[in-house]
């Protein structure tokens, strides 16, 4: 299968904070295969008056085989590992990670758990950019019509890029 995006946001915390959770987060995905990551965004809350996000995507060509249902396992785990609570969170609220499984190839998944193409992946400027960084503009959402380049140009809510950058690890020498 194709490599899979991973879209990474938070805003609970300082940016030191957020960004070493997007670190940890392509970390951890290294160990599993080849990474690549988008610029770091920063945009508005879909909640008025809740903090803004950092936002960024990080495309990962697995070495091993994994089933969808596999990699939203481990999203969560990481989520919990950096104080995650879906349980107790207001939905579309403040956290301090939040990972989705944005785009995978052109694969069409749909169970009571999990969509790839993530459901609103075409309506939202923190996922339209950085999937644009990482497989161009020109790229289809499996189910659409409309390039990405496109799908941004309404896109909400607005969007800045930062100076920040995800720190990948160096695969270890064989």
């Amino acid at each position: 299968m194709n490599e899979l995006v991973i879209g990474l946001g938070g805003n609970v915390g300082s940016d030191d904070q957020l960004l070493a959770r997007f670190d940890d987060v392509a970390a951890d995905f290294a160990r599993r295969g080849r990474v690549r990551a988008s610029h770091v965004y920063r945009s508005d809350a879909l909640v008025a008056g809740d903090p803004p996000f950092l936002n960024a995507a990080l495309a990962v060509t697995p070495d091993e085989r994994l089933t969808p249902e596999e990699v939203l396992a481990l999203t969560q785990t990481l989520e919990k590992r950096h104080g995650r609570r879906r349980e107790s969170e207001a939905y579309w609220g403040p956290r301090p990670l939040d990972l989705d499984l944005l785009v995978w190839g052109k694969l069409q998944h749909r169970t009571p758990t999990l969509r790839i193409p993530h459901p609103r992946v075409h309506q939202r400027s923190f996922t339209l950019r950085p999937l644009i960084d990482l497989l161009g503009g020109d790229f289809v959402i499996p189910g659409h019509h409309e390039t990405l380049t496109r799908l941004v140009q309404t896109a909400a809510p607005p969007i800045t890029a930062t100076d920040f950058a995800i720190v990948i690890p160096r695969a270890p020498a064989p």
